[in-house]
């Protein structure tokens, strides 16, 4: 399958590196709902993070730090098991 998510989060800075190296790190997903686990546990590690859809994945997504939590959420609703009433 080809991926179509992406999550990028900043890696944390560890002792002197001969060369300057991206203060990012990119991981790709097939699905949004493994982007959003993987999101999850570096969020969860007090780490910056924003997501997206690859190009050329329609429709274009893209979930900045600020809108992170909220994504999270989206959908956590749904997941509930089945049988189950939301009573919001």
């Amino acid at each position: 399958m080809i991926p179509t998510w992406y999550v990028t989060f900043e890696v944390q800075k560890r002792g002197m590196l001969p060369r300057q190296r991206s203060p990012r790190e990119t991981r790709t997903f097939v699905t949004e709902h493994d982007a959003k686990l993987f999101a999850r546990a570096k969020l969860d590690e007090g780490l910056a993070v924003f997501a997206g859809t690859i190009n050329p994945h329609l429709p274009r997504r893209l979930i900045p730090a600020s809108g992170i939590n909220a994504w999270l959420a989206d959908g956590q609703d749904s997941a509930a098991a089945p049988g189950t009433s939301n009573s919001d």
